[in-house]
C-alpha cells in the first residue's frame, strides 16, 4: 500500500519493470504506486501491472502543508506532513490528479504540498492512510500528545468518510523510538475505532539495493556517504519485503495485514487506454470536419497540379480522403494543417518530417513541401487502412518562432486544454559512475578513468544494462574491475543507479492538446527545468510523459524547435534587407550546379544534415548532381547502412557494376544504383514481386522493424510463397528473402529523408548564392557556443570573410554583415568587389549589459554616428553605462578609434566624471549640436598618458570579455614554428593508439584533479591553427614542470596518441613552452 518508484526522485530506486516483476515472483495480487507529490509513473505501472496480472493501485504520498498551502513564509512553512492518498476508484483517481496538479501549480514551497481545505473538496473515491514517520498523526503521537492525535484522527475521517480512513503502521525498528511510536499507534486505532494497515513504505526492491539507495539519496543532497547528519534510511529495511515476511512481522496484528487485502479489494480502477480522443476543431457552419477538409482539398489541388490535375492524381486524392474519413482522422489533418498555415502567415519556417510526406492530402494542404508524387511516397507508410494507428505528422519550427506557434495553438483551443509534455533524464553508465563516485568521495580522476572506458551507448534506447554489457565486452574495464576493489564498488553501484530517472524537464517538442480541461485527465505541474527562471514559472507541463500520454489516446504533437530553419529565416532577411531580394525558399530550382559543386567540395559547414568530417568526406567522393544523391546520403549515413555508402559512390561513378537480381527490380532500384536504402522500396518490392498490397506491405514493414528472429522468419516465409505463386524463381526468392534481415537493419523512411534533403538543399543553396549573409546568420545562432564560435571564424576566413572585433560605430546587437571596401579601392569601390566582413556584436561583450546596447544602438539610429569620446559620453546617460561597462567596451576594442586601450582604461574615473558632469549641464539647459547629436560645451577631456598595452594584453582582453580571440592569435608569432611541423592536431585524430608525436599549441582549458593516490595530474584542451585535443598531464610530469602548464599559454609537447573508444587524446611525456629551448 505505500511503494516509491525512481520517480520519487533520487530517493526511490526501484524501476517500475522491477518492481512488477519482483511483485509477480513474491504473488503479490496488488501494489499500489505512491511517490512522492507525483504522480510520474501512474500509467507505466498501471499499464505494465495489468499486463503481468496484478491489480494496480494509483497513489500519491502527498505533502500536507501544516498550515495552508497558500502560506509560504520562510522558517515557517518549510514544515510539512507525509499522507498517503489511494484512489479507490475513477473519481479517487481524478481527484488524485485534482490534488496532485494544485499541490504542484499552487501549493508549490520547496515540495508541491496541499492543504485540508483542498482535501475537503477532492476527497471521494480516495483511501487515505495517516502516513509514515513523517505524518501528522505519527508525528504528534511521538511528542506524546495523544488528546491532539485522537483530534486529528476524527478530523481525517470528517474529510475521507469514516470508512475511508487508516492508521498506518510499519515495521522499521532502526527508527528512533520506534516500539513505543508504533504501540502509541496502535492504541490510538483500538481508542478510536479507526482499521489500521500495515505498509512497507518500500524505497527499493531486495534488501542488497539499500546500500545503492543511500548513495542516491547523497546524490540528492550533494553530499558524501560518509558526511555526518546527511538523510539516509540505511538505519533499516525499505526494500519490497514478501506478502510471508509481513505477515510474521505483524502475526500479533492480523487485522494491519488483513485491512491490506481489504483495501487492494476495494480498488477498483479501470483506466481506458488507447482510445483516441481529439479536441474539437472549428469548422464553418454546413460542414463535418470530414467534409470541409474535402473543401480545402479540392480547393487547393489546381495549386500544386494545375487545372487538369492526371487521374492518377485525382484517383489518388479521392482513395486518401476516403482512409482519412473511415479512420476518424480529418480533425487531425484540419487541426495540423491550420497551425502550418499560421506559421506560413507569420512567415515562420516550418517543415513536416516523417510519413506525412507520404500524404497526397498533407501536401495540397501545405503540411509538407515534398510532393508524393514526385518522389514516389507512399501514402500507407503514413496512414494504413488495413492496421490502424494514429498519423504523426512532427512539425519542426523555426527555433525563433516555435513560441509563436505555441501560443497560437494554446489562445486557440485554450491555455487549461493545452501543454508541454515532461521527460526524464535518467542516469546513463558514464554519469552513474561519475555520480556515484562522487557520492563515495572517490576522486575525480579515477571516476573520469573509469567513465572513458565506457563507449558511448551506440542504441540510444538502452537505458541500463549498457554497464553489464561493458563488463562483458571491454577488456580493460572488466580488468580494472576484477583487480581494484574502490573500482569494483563503484561499478556495482553505479549498476544499480544505470537507468534510475533523476531529473524532470520539459521534452523538446512535445505539445499536448486536450477536449477539456488538462487538469480533469492529466496531472500538471511547472517546468524544473526550462532555461531561465523566469520562464520556469510560466511553463506548464504534463507530469505524464509522452508514451503514457499515448496510452490515453490524448493528442500529442511534435513541435520542434529548428535552429537551422531559424538559420534560413535569418538568412533570407538579411538579403532582402542588403540586396533587396525577396527568396522564394520553397520553389527554389533544385538542380543548380552551383550548389552542388559546393557540397562536392566539402564545403558543408552549416548545411543542415550534411555538416561533419564523415559525411562532409563522403560527399567529395560522391560528387552530389542531385537531389536524390541527398536523399541517399542522408539515409544512409547512419550506423548500419554507412558500410553501403563506398558501394553507392562507386556505382554512381561507374566503378562497381549494378546487378539486379530480377527485372521487376530495376525500375525500384535504379535511382539508388542497386541498393535498397529506402522502407518504401521494399514496400515496392513487396508489392511488385508478392503481390502484396501497399497495406500489407506496410504491415511487413512494421514486422521485420521489429527485428525479432521469429518474426523475421515467419514473414520472410510468407514473402518467399508469395513470389513464388507470382512466378519468381525460387532461387531468386529466397535471395530476396534473404535480404530482409539486413533491410531490418537499416532501412530508412524515404519520407523523412527527402523532407531533409530539401532544407539540406536550402542551406546549402544560401550558404553557395549568400555567403556572407548565410554565415553571419550561423553566427548568431551559435552565439552562446563560444568553442562553435571560434571554429566558424576560422570557417568564414576560409572563405575570405573576415570576422572584425565590436566596434562603437559599427556594431549592432548581434553578428552583422559589413561592407568594406576592397584593399586597395576607394569608398566608392564597386560593391560586388568589396571585401566581405562580418562584424562582432555588442550582446557579445561580457559585462556590457542590454540597457548599454540599446541606448548604444538607438542614439546612434537616432542621432548618427559617434564623432569623438566626449560625443559619446555627452550622449549616452550614466544609468546605462557604468564603470564595468565602460571597461568592456575598452577592452574588447569598441572603443579604438577613441583612444588607445591601456589610456583610456587608465583614465576610466575622469570619463565617468565627466560623463555625469555632462548630464547634469544637459539636463541644466547647457548644451550644444553638433554632430547630428546633442552634446554639452564641456570643455575637452584631458587624458593621463601612459604605456600602451601590448598585443598580448590587448588578445588576453578579448578572450577575457569575447571568449575568444578575435583580432589576433597568441600563435601568431609561432606561426613559421609550427607550419614547419609535419604533424598538427588535426593530422593527430586520425593516428593510431601509440603513435609518437610532438605539437605546439595554446592550453585553451585547464583542469587539475586528485589521483586515487591523492596527487594532482591535469587534463588540458590544447589547439593549434587546425582543431583542439585533450592532452593528459600525469603528477609525475606536473610534479617536475607544473609552472609550465597556464592558462592562455603556447606550450609544445611530447608524447603519444591515447585512443579511449575511438576518441584520441595525447600523454604528455614532456613540455617546453612553446618557443623556448628545443624539445629533443
Amino acid at each position: 500500500m505505500h511503494t516509491h518508484s525512481h520517480y520519487s526522485l533520487l530517493d526511490g530506486l526501484s524501476k517500475i519493470n522491477d518492481l512488477i516483476f519482483e511483485a509477480s515472483r513474491l504473488e503479490m495480487p496488488a501494489l499500489a504506486l505512491t511517490d512522492h507529490g507525483n504522480m510520474y509513473g501512474a500509467i507505466e505501472f498501471y499499464k505494465k501491472a495489468k499486463k503481468a496480472g496484478i491489480k494496480p493501485i494509483i497513489g500519491v504520498e502527498a505533502y500536507l502543508a501544516a498550515r495552508a498551502l497558500k502560506d509560504k513564509e520562510p522558517g515557517i512553512d518549510e514544515r510539512r506532513y507525509h499522507l498517503t492518498l489511494l484512489a479507490e476508484n475513477d473519481e479517487g483517481y481524478h481527484n488524485l490528479i485534482k490534488l496532485v496538479t494544485i499541490s504542484n501549480l499552487e501549493g508549490f514551497y520547496y515540495k508541491p504540498r496541499i492543504d485540508k481545505e483542498v482535501l475537503k473538496q477532492h476527497s471521494t473515491g480516495l483511501i487515505a492512510l495517516s502516513g509514515c514517520m513523517g505524518g501528522e498523526i505519527p508525528r504528534t503521537v511521538y511528542r506524546g500528545d495523544m488528546e491532539e492525535a485522537t483530534r486529528l484522527v476524527s478530523e481525517y475521517k470528517e474529510i475521507f468518510g469514516k470508512d475511508n480512513f487508516f492508521i498506518e503502521t510499519a515495521h522499521h525498528p532502526g527508527i528512533p523510538n520506534h516500539d513505543q511510536i508504533q504501540a502509541s499507534l496502535r492504541e490510538l486505532a483500538r481508542g478510536t475505532k479507526t482499521p489500521i494497515v500495515a505498509t512497507q513504505d518500500s524505497h527499493y526492491i531486495k534488501p542488497d539495493d539499500a546500500p545503492a539507495q543511500d548513495v542516491l539519496l547523497a546524490i540528492q543532497t550533494n553530499s558524501k556517504l560518509d558526511d555526518e547528519d546527511r538523510l539516509t534510511m540505511k538505519s533499516d529495511d525499505y526494500s519490497l519485503r514478501s506478502p510471508k515476511i509481513m505477515k510474521e512481522l505483524f502475526k500479533d496484528l492480523p487485522e494491519a495485514i488483513q485491512n491490506t487485502l481489504a483495501i487492494a479489494e476495494r480498488a477498483n480502477l479501470e483506466i481506458p487506454l488507447g482510445i483516441l480522443k481529439f479536441p474539437d476543431f472549428p469548422v464553418p457552419n454546413g460542414f463535418t470536419p470530414e467534409t470541409f477538409l474535402e473543401k480545402l482539398c479540392r480547393e487547393n489541388l489546381p495549386k500544386y497540379y494545375g487545372q487538369h490535375p492526371s487521374d492518377e492524381i485525382k484517383k489518388r486524392l479521392e482513395y486518401e480522403l476516403s482512409i482519412i474519413k473511415k479512420t476518424g482522422f480529418s480533425t487531425y489533418m484540419l487541426l495540423v494543417a491550420d497551425i502550418v498555415r499560421y506559421a506560413t502567415s507569420q512567415k515562420i519556417p516550418l517543415n513536416a518530417r516523417g510519413s506525412a510526406g507520404g500524404s497526397l492530402v498533407s501536401f495540397i494542404l501545405g503540411i509538407v513541401n515534398t510532393d508524393p508524387i514526385k518522389y514516389n511516397l507512399f501514402f500507407e507508410r503514413f496512414l494504413n487502412p488495413d492496421r490502424i494507428s494514429p498519423p504523426d505528422i512532427d512539425l519542426d519550427i523555426a527555433d525563433t518562432g516555435r513560441d509563436r506557434v505555441l501560443e497560437y495553438v494554446q489562445n486557440k483551443y485554450g491555455r487549461d486544454r493545452v501543454a508541454q509534455i515532461i521527460t526524464f533524464g535518467t542516469m546513463a553508465a558514464r554519469a552513474a559512475i561519475r555520480d556515484a563516485g562522487r557520492a563515495l568521495g572517490m576522486s575525480y580522476a579515477f571516476c573520469d578513468q573509469l567513465a572513458k572506458l565506457i563507449p558511448f551507448n551506440p542504441t540510444q534506447g538502452m537505458k541500463e544494462g549498457w554497464l553489464e554489457h561493458c563488463l562483458n565486452e571491454i577488456e580493460e574495464f572488466k580488468t580494472i574491475y576484477k583487480n581494484d576493489p574502490e573500482a569494483k564498488r563503484l561499478i556495482d553501484s553505479a549498476k544499480k543507479l544505470e537507468g534510475v530517472a533523476r531529473h524532470a524537464s520539459v521534452h523538446a517538442c512535445g505539445v499536448v492538446i486536450t477536449n477539456e480541461p488538462m487538469s480533469d485527465s492529466i496531472p500538471l505541474q511547472y517546468a524544473t527545468s526550462h532555461g531561465d527562471s523566469d520562464a520556469n514559472q510560466q511553463v506548464i507541463v504534463t507530469q505524464y510523459e509522452m508514451h503514457a500520454i499515448e496510452d490515453l489516446g490524448i493528442l500529442k504533437m511534435d513541435f520542434l524547435g529548428l535552429k537551422n530553419l531559424s538559420i534560413i529565416e535569418s538568412t533570407m532577411k538579411l538579403v532582402k534587407e542588403r540586396c533587396g531580394i525577396e527568396i522564394e525558399i520553397d520553389n527554389l530550382s533544385l538542380d543548380n550546379s552551383e550548389v552542388f559543386k559546393t557540397l562536392a567540395e566539402g564545403k558543408t559547414v552549416g548545411v543542415f544534415q550534411l555538416e561533419g568530417q564523415g559525411m562532409t568526406r563522403y560527399l567529395k567522393e560522391l560528387g552530389p548532381t542531385n537531389i536524390e544523391d541527398i536523399i541517399a546520403m542522408i539515409s544512409l549515413y547512419r550506423p548500419g547502412p554507412m558500410e553501403l555508402i563506398p558501394s553507392y559512390i562507386k556505382r554512381k561513378h561507374g566503378k562497381e557494376q549494378v546487378v539486379y537480381l530480377h527485372p521487376k527490380l530495376e525500375p525500384i532500384l535504379k535511382n539508388t544504383y542497386g541498393i535498397a536504402v529506402y522502407q518504401e522500396q521494399m514496400m515496392q518490392i513487396v508489392r511488385d514481386l508478392a503481390g502484396f498490397t501497399l497495406a500489407e506491405a506496410d504491415i511487413l514493414r512494421k514486422a521485420i522493424g521489429k527485428k525479432i528472429k521469429s518474426l523475421l522468419e515467419e514473414q520472410k516465409k510468407i514473402f518467399v510463397e508469395r513470389m513464388v505463386k507470382n512466378n519468381i524463381e525460387k532461387s531468386v526468392a529466397r535471395q530476396l528473402g534473404g535480404l530482409l534481415e539486413p533491410f531490418a537493419r537499416y532501412g530508412f523512411n524515404r519520407s523523412h529523408a527527402a523532407s531533409y534533403a530539401l532544407v539540406a538543399y536550402q542551406t546549402a543553396y544560401l550558404k553557395t548564392a549568400y555567403p556572407i549573409e548565410f554565415m553571419t546568420a550561423l553566427l548568431n545562432a551559435d552565439e552562446k557556443d563560444i568553442e562553435r564560435i571560434g571554429f566558424l571564424i576560422k570557417e568564414a576566413r576560409l572563405h575570405g570573410i573576415e570576422v572584425l572585433p565590436p566596434e562603437l560605430n559599427a556594431s549592432f546587437d548581434g553578428f552583422s554583415p559589413e561592407d568594406a571596401p576592397a584593399s586597395g579601392e576607394d569608398d566608392k569601390a564597386d560593391k560586388n568587389k568589396q571585401a566581405k566582413t562580418i562584424r562582432f556584436g555588442l550582446r557579445a561583450i561580457k559585462n556590457v549589459g542590454s540597457n548599454a546596447v540599446r541606448s548604444i544602438i538607438k542614439e546612434r539610429a537616432e542621432s548618427g554616428p559617434f564623432t569623438s569620446l566626449e560625443n559619446f559620453l555627452d550622449r549616452i546617460p550614466p544609468a546605462d553605462i557604468n564603470k564595468k561597462t565602460l571597461e568592456a567596451l575598452i577592452k574588447s576594442g569598441s572603443l579604438d578609434k577613441f583612444g588607445e586601450r591601456a589610456g583610456l582604461l587608465e583614465n576610466v574615473e575622469t570619463l565617468l566624471t565627466y560623463q555625469r558632469e555632462s548630464a547634469r549641464a544637459l539636463k541644466g539647459g547647457q548644451s550644444t549640436l553638433f554632430s547630428g547629436g546633442e552634446s554639452t560645451a564641456l570643455p575637452p577631456l584631458r587624458l593621463k598618458e601612459t604605456e600602451p598595452v601590448s598585443q598580448e594584453e590587448k588578445l588576453k582582453w578579448e578572450k577575457e570579455l569575447l571568449g575568444l580571440f578575435v583580432s589576433g592569435h597568441p600563435l601568431d608569432k609561432f606561426k613559421d614554428i609550427l607550419e614547419r611541423q609535419p604533424i598538427n592536431i588535426k593530422n593527430i585524430k586520425t593516428m593510431k593508439e601509440g603513435t609518437p608525436v610532438l605539437i605546439g599549441g595554446l592550453i585553451e582549458e585547464l583542469k587539475k584533479v586528485l589521483t586515487k593516490k591523492n596527487e594532482p595530474m591535469l587534463f588540458l584542451k590544447l589547439a593549434d591553427f587546425t582543431d583542439n585535443i585533450e592532452a593528459v598531464v600525469f603528477p609525475r610530469l606536473l610534479a617536475a614542470n607544473g609552472g609550465i602548464f597556464q592558462p592562455d599559454r603556447c606550450i609544445a609537447i611530447k608524447g603519444s596518441v591515447s585512443l579511449r573508444n575511438g576518441t584520441p587524446s595525447i600523454i604528455c611525456n614532456e613540455a617546453k613552452i612553446l618557443g623556448e629551448k628545443k624539445i629533443d
